[in-house]
Formats: C-alpha cells, structure tokens, sequence
C-alpha cells in the first residue's frame, strides 16, 4: 500500500497565502499599480476565501506582471521573493510535519491552487519535489499566455487533477492509503474523497465541516 501525505500550501504549509504575497511584492518592485491592483487583489481574494473566486480570471490577473517582462528577471524577482517573504515564513512546525511523513516512507505531495511559478520554488524549499499547481501556458517563445494549461488545481479539479498525477504513477484510489491537510473549504472535495482529511489551520466553514464530521482539527500556527 502506497500512502500519501498530500498537503495544500497557503495557511496550511505557509501562515500567509503565497500568491496574494506575490502580488504585494509585485507592488514594492513598481511593476503594477498599488491602488488599483491593491484594489482588484483584495476582491478576488474575498472571493477565494468566500469560494466564489473565477480562477481564469485570477489568473489572467495575477500572472499579469510577470508575464509581460523577460523571463529571466521575472525570475530574478522570484528569487528575491523567496529571500524576503517566503523563507521567513517558513515555520519549523511545518518542516517537522512534512519530515514526520518522509520518515513513514510517505510520499509527500504538495496540491495547490496557486500557479506554478510561485510555488514551485517554494515546494522545493519545502524539500518537497512533487507538485500539482496550476500550470500555465507558454507561447512559442516560451513567455507565459495568462491562461491556464489544463485543469486548474482548484475545488474539484484538485480531485481531478491528483487522479490524472495518480494515473501517470499507476496508482488507483484503492491502492493508495491517503491524508490530505488543508486550510480551506475549497478543498472539501479532496477532503471528502481521501482516507484522513485533516482539517489545518482551517477557515470558520471548515472548522464547522470538521467538527460537525469528526475530522481531526490542526492548528499548525496562528494565520496571519
């Protein structure tokens, strides 16, 4: 039996919500509009957190101001992102957490629904080399389009999107024994169809979900 320590990443992994973070950091390095792009981030992450957000919409938002610059300094501006905002943000109970797993012989797999750009060098500063985020789609010279490659790793396509990665692993649902730790109630539907949902950090609706189920409650850290 293979088993899977699955884990969502913004306030579940990290006390901050890396995209939304992104997007500040955005701010500082003069690429957007504070005001109006303060403005239009606010709203889709009211929406995020109330479970109405358009995810294309977003993310045609939120990839807007790298992917109209070279790639290289948008990377560049990455790596300055990981020193200053996501590296502090790093909490030690998070890396015990997903260590605790490793040494169970667990693979280890972070699911999100923030793009890849953002959280692929995180997941690997969170040693953790299996990601399922929203992919992004490139155009032929390789610059990003600001649509989304495939399904998005969103509500149900979380579910969607972990069936597909478990197909290309040959594995099923009946042969796998799975955890899945999340903040959020987007992520009921994964939480419903694994083996442990363990409800982590968890926002007021799903708090009550999980109490209400019987679910254990993980409060990691305090959000922030």
């Amino acid at each position: 039996m293979t088993h899977l320590a699955l884990f969502d990443l913004d306030h579940t992994l990290l006390p901050i919500d890396s995209d939304y973070a992104w997007g500040q950091f955005t701010q500082t390095l003069g690429w957007v509009d504070p005001q109006e792009f303060g403005r239009k981030n606010d709203a889709f992450y009211a929406h995020y957190q109330a479970g109405t957000l358009d995810i294309h919409a977003y993310v045609r938002f939120a990839t807007e101001a790298f992917r109209t610059r070279p790639l290289q300094q948008a990377q560049a501006a990455h790596a300055r992102f990981m020193r200053e905002v996501i590296e502090p943000a790093i909490k030690p109970q998070a890396l015990a957490l997903l260590e605790k797993h490793r040494d169970a012989g667990h693979r280890v797999v972070i699911v999100t629904a923030t793009n890849e750009f953002v959280t692929r060098p995180i997941a690997q500063a969170l040693g953790v080399q299996e990601l399922i985020a929203v992919e992004l789609a490139r155009d032929a010279q390789g610059q990003y389009s600001g649509e989304i490659l495939g399904i998005p790793s969103m509500r149900e396509g979380k579910v969607k999107r972990l069936q597909q990665w478990l197909d290309a692993q040959g594995l099923t649902w009946d042969t796998v024994e799975s955890t899945f730790y999340s903040d959020s109630r987007n992520d009921l539907p994964l939480l419903e169809r694994v083996n442990h949902p363990v409800a982590t950090n968890p926002d007021a609706t799903l708090r009550a979900v999980a109490q209400e189920r019987g679910w254990p409650i993980l409060d990691l850290f305090p959000k922030e």
